[in-house]
């Protein structure tokens, strides 16, 4: 995969484990979308599709691409799916806005 390793967008939260107390910091970072290139990635794809990848610092998670018709697509994509990915992390993890006030509305 061809991806950018420049961030364009940063959220900063913090997290503890399900029956955890102890408040740990963690940044989610979206990066810079990228155009595909032949043999990037498994799938058939049209000149101009791009990506945009999710990755988390301070959080045992793994990375995510998500991709788009083009690059305004991928990175719109990667917004709205950062809320859908911290939502099913949400079964582990009690997320929290740097002010201490939940993340997510119980």
């Amino acid at each position: 995969m061809n991806t950018s390793s420049r961030t364009i967008g940063t959220r900063k939260l913090l997290y503890t484990t399900k029956g955890d107390t102890a408040r740990t910091p963690f940044a989610v970072h979206v990066g810079e979308p990228f155009e595909l290139t032949k043999g990037a990635v498994d799938f058939p794809f049209s000149e101009g599709t791009a990506g945009c990848v999710i990755s988390f610092e301070g959080l045992d998670e793994k990375e995510m691409a998500v991709y788009g018709a083009d690059t305004i697509q991928a990175l719109a994509i990667a917004v709205d799916s950062l809320e859908k990915y911290l939502q099913r992390l949400a079964g582990k993890y009690d997320f929290y806005f740097v002010t201490g006030e939940p993340y997510f509305e119980d």
